[in-house]
């Protein structure tokens, strides 16, 4: 069996390493760069202590798809070469591409593949049907191995999808998409701190750190906008970022980490009636420091901003996109699959990344839509077993006041959280390509030549 490189090929992120291994070897950024300080644009690599600030960025990937395969020729051959370190010739890939993906796409990235880096064979996937996979590896005496039925939200750079899988094996006809992401949030996020505080527009990498740090999925959207009109310590979510200066710090950062997880810790009744000698105590060591004014610091502070970005999620309408959310999203894939399919679904789906959001969702995006928490401790506990189960750790922590009245009352609901939605995607692959057969189900570089791109995309039900 050759060597099989399996290639999370994200809109914000590249995932990549040897099948069979636990972490992938490699994840940067899928673009080139160009720092104020240099004249041309530069890869990305896994250490980059370079000064970002308002640095060019090109993606050879736009809304999901690929637009430039000579720039994605460029960042795959100082992947293989500089960093994995892997000989094309000698290896099979494994590649993820999005969902429904244009055949003149497909025609593209089959040629990258096949005729520019001359791999001896390919295997196409796509995220839903690896987060199902790996999701049942590990649990496999849970429902999902059982049924082997699940829903995947799949929260990318560019879009997101909702994806039923059954068997392994997306069902096309009930994945339900939004065309919203982390790029789209990051975005709206540096419009918001533009308008209020400072210019950022330019700061793509910036605000990408901005919104994994602080931003956060409100439980209660109502209750929160009153705190965060409230003055002084009673804002709870009110938080300082500074900006780098490129002398003393190239990187921004949270000026008071603390204050920044106030909101964890605080249920949202408790939150309206804050305990004044806590915050009193909390505060008196800091006065004079803050008191103090640092003319040559350059910030910005957040208060509303860090949960009304992430709730675009929930609410598109609010960005004048006409388009439906996400709990109803979800209701509607379900809606579209067998009946008899419409029960484990609902017990069974998966928040998958934003791909740096990293964070959502992913994303972003490192994280696209990235990692967004939500206040685990605001759950009553007595509601884990058979409602919604939100998770302090990862993204779009669903609340059950959206999805809830639009599922029939007879249904349980039920949402697990990966433990680490940025790198699932990549170890489902992983896992499948360390599997026996996996060899047998590639188009052969032979085959290729042969039938054409079309014909051997067949294969992977695409």
């Amino acid at each position: 069996m050759s060597n099989v490189v399996v290639l999370d090929n994200g809109g914000g992120l590249i995932k990549a390493g040897q099948g069979g291994e636990r972490d992938p070897a490699v994840v940067i950024p899928n673009c080139l760069y160009r720092p104020l300080t240099s004249k041309k644009f530069l890869h990305p690599t896994t250490t980059t202590e370079e000064d970002l600030t308002s640095a060019a960025i090109r993606r050879p990937i736009d809304r999901g798809y690929l637009i430039n395969p000579d720039l994605q020729r460029e960042i795959w051959s100082h992947l293989f070469n500089s960093l994995l370190h892997v000989s094309p010739s000698s290896s099979s890939l494994l590649l993820t591409e999005p969902l429904f993906s244009l055949p003149s796409i497909q025609r593209s990235t089959d040629e990258l593949i096949f005729e520019d880096f001359g791999f001896n064979s390919l295997f196409v996937a796509d995220s839903p049907s690896l987060v199902h996979l790996y999701e049942s590896s590990r649990r496999p005496d849970s429902l999902l191995s059982e049924a082997q039925c699940s829903l995947v939200v799949d929260c990318g750079f560019s879009f997101t999808h909702v994806a039923p899988v059954f068997q392994n094996c997306t069902l096309n006809y009930g994945v339900k998409r939004i065309d919203l992401g982390g790029k789209a949030l990051t975005n709206y996020l540096k419009e918001l701190v533009s308008y209020r505080s400072i210019n950022v527009m330019d700061e793509t990498f910036l605000m990408d750190d901005v919104k994994e740090k602080l931003c956060f999925v409100s439980l209660d959207v109502e209750t929160d906008l009153q705190i965060a009109r409230k003055q002084g310590k009673d804002n709870l979510f009110r938080c300082t970022y500074v900006l780098p200066d490129g002398v003393t710090h190239k990187k921004g950062y949270v000026e008071d980490p603390e204050a920044a997880q106030r909101h964890l810790r605080a249920s949202p009744s408790a939150a309206m009636e804050p305990n004044k000698e806590a915050y009193q105590l909390e505060t008196i060591a800091k006065t004079e420091e803050r008191k103090r004014v640092d003319l040559t610091k350059n910030e910005f502070d957040l208060m509303n901003e860090r949960f009304l970005v992430p709730e675009m999620i929930f609410q598109p309408a609010d960005l004048g996109m006409n388009e439906a959310g996400l709990a109803e999203c979800v209701v509607r894939a379900v809606n579209a699959c067998h009946p008899y399919l419409r029960p484990v679904l609902y017990q069974r789906w998966f928040y998958h990344y934003i791909d740096r959001w990293k964070y959502i969702v992913s994303s972003i995006c490192r994280k696209t839509v990235s990692l967004i928490p939500a206040p685990l401790d605001c759950i009553n506990p007595n509601l884990r077993d058979n409602t919604v189960i939100y998770s302090h750790s990862y993204i779009l922590n669903f609340r059950q006041k959206d999805l809830r009245p639009l599922v029939p009352h007879e249904y349980q609901v039920k949402i697990t959280t990966q433990n680490d939605p940025i790198l699932d995607v990549w170890r489902g692959g992983s896992l499948l390509a360390s599997s026996p057969n996996f060899e047998s189900t590639c188009v052969t570089k032979a085959e290729y030549e042969e039938h054409g791109s079309a014909r051997c995309r067949r294969r992977f039900f695409h």
